[in-house]
């Protein structure tokens, strides 16, 4: 099962989030899913479906790749890697032009075949720097 799972939760990653096939979502996601997120906790397919939404309106051309994954029982841990280009808004954030690139890890907790919920942890703080929002620490 650990295998399974594992494959369920990169086609999250690589599909929904980095190619933007919403299909996914209905596919790979619970009716009932629960997503606990810096962006605030969502709950559904919807919000799952206008979080991708979101993610490629500021990024269109965004990549993600899955780095690590580490699955027991019913939970699979993954370590991402996002890049993209901010052509977008995003996030209240006018489109800059400038790439970002940002890492994250997540667990997912799955049944049935479907992520039922999951905890995101992206690297934000770098993301926001590396668009301009957030000043980058003084080098000097």
């Amino acid at each position: 099962m650990s295998e399974q799972n594992k494959k369920i939760a990169r086609r999250m990653f690589e599909e929904g989030e980095g190619q933007g096939n919403l299909a996914v979502i209905d596919e790979l996601v619970a009716n009932d899913f629960v997503n606990h997120t810096p962006f605030g906790e969502m709950h559904g397919q919807e919000p799952a479906r206008q979080f991708i939404l979101m993610l490629r309106q500021g990024f269109p051309d965004l990549e993600v790749t899955v780095e690590d994954q580490v699955a027991e029982g019913d939970r699979v841990a993954t370590r991402w890697t996002a890049r993209g280009t901010h052509q977008g808004e995003f996030q209240g954030v006018p489109p800059t032009g400038n790439p970002m690139e940002i890492s994250g890890i997540a667990v997912a907790r799955l049944a049935n075949g479907k992520v039922i919920e999951q905890w995101a942890n992206p690297n934000l703080l770098s993301l926001m720097q590396q668009i301009g929002a957030v000043p980058m620490p003084d080098q000097g």
